[in-house]
């Protein structure tokens, strides 16, 4: 009984109300709790509406308009040679196929353009200034018929290839304007691969041709030289040897007079 009385005792001394307590303030304490609040709620906000700019981003424009009006159907087709007919081309008919399918090997230009005839031999008769000039001659020949030849086999590689290239834009052109819900933003970026790949086929073919046009014209301007320097070369040696060239020319226009009679 006693140590029941002192349990209740001691919870009845627990339970009174406390007395002489004081009220701590810190300011320094509380300013910085209420800025930690105001900032955490700014980054909650910010995430909120980083959140929100995503998923309009995200959103493609075919949720707002369709894509099809962006799409132009008829695409002009890449020209080519008809075949069908055996009397359309009748001496050009492998010329025109290199055209269309590319021929690195030169034969259909060997085909339809004037052979060069064996010059070897007539180059070692000839003196060395006459074997210089013409071999400059040969040189530009043979100068022009390769840039000929690769020029043809470019362009005719360029034609089968737009073909081959054209069926690929019009799938991709079909992709882009499609306006499922389903395309994702990766969706896109696989388009804008698969658009930046052919970008770099054409660029490249683009190339080839413009190097090809460069080629025309550097031949264009060797044999331009070439004609410019042998005119201005006999100007020269007419000048240099004028005395025996009038003096040959008097003497033959004599000969000629005196020598000639009525046929």
């Amino acid at each position: 009984m006693r140590r029941l009385l002192v349990a209740f005792a001691m919870v009845g001394t627990c339970t009174l109300p406390a007395g002489a307590q004081v009220v701590v303030h810190d300011p320094a304490v509380t300013w910085r709790n209420a800025l930690t609040a105001v900032t955490k709620e700014y980054l909650v906000e910010l995430q909120r509406m980083q959140h929100s700019q995503l998923r309009r981003m995200a959103q493609r424009l075919s949720m707002f308009t369709s894509l099809v009006k962006y799409a132009r159907p008829g695409a002009p087709l890449w020209r080519i040679h008809d075949f069908q007919d055996p009397n359309l081309f009748l001496f050009s008919r492998a010329y025109n196929a290199a055209m269309n399918y590319g021929d690195a090997s030169g034969r259909a230009f060997d085909d339809v353009s004037q052979p060069l005839l064996p010059s070897a031999v007539a180059l070692a008769a000839l003196p060395p200034p006459a074997r210089r000039t013409v071999s400059a001659y040969l040189a530009t020949v043979e100068a022009a018929s390769s840039a000929a030849i690769a020029a043809t086999h470019d362009t005719g590689q360029v034609r089968l290839n737009g073909r081959r290239e054209l069926a690929a834009i019009e799938a991709l052109e079909y992709d882009v304007t499609d306006d499922r819900l389903d395309q994702s933003t990766t969706a896109v970026l696989d388009k804008i691969s698969g658009a930046q790949l052919i970008a770099g086929r054409q660029r490249q073919a683009r190339t080839q041709l413009l190097g090809a046009l460069v080629e025309q014209l550097l031949i264009d301007t060797k044999r331009a030289r070439d004609t410019d320097t042998a005119a201005m070369n006999m100007q020269l040696v007419a000048w240099r040897d004028r005395a025996a060239v009038n003096a040959a020319f008097v003497q033959g226009t004599g000969t000629a007079l005196q020598a000639w009679r009525q046929p």
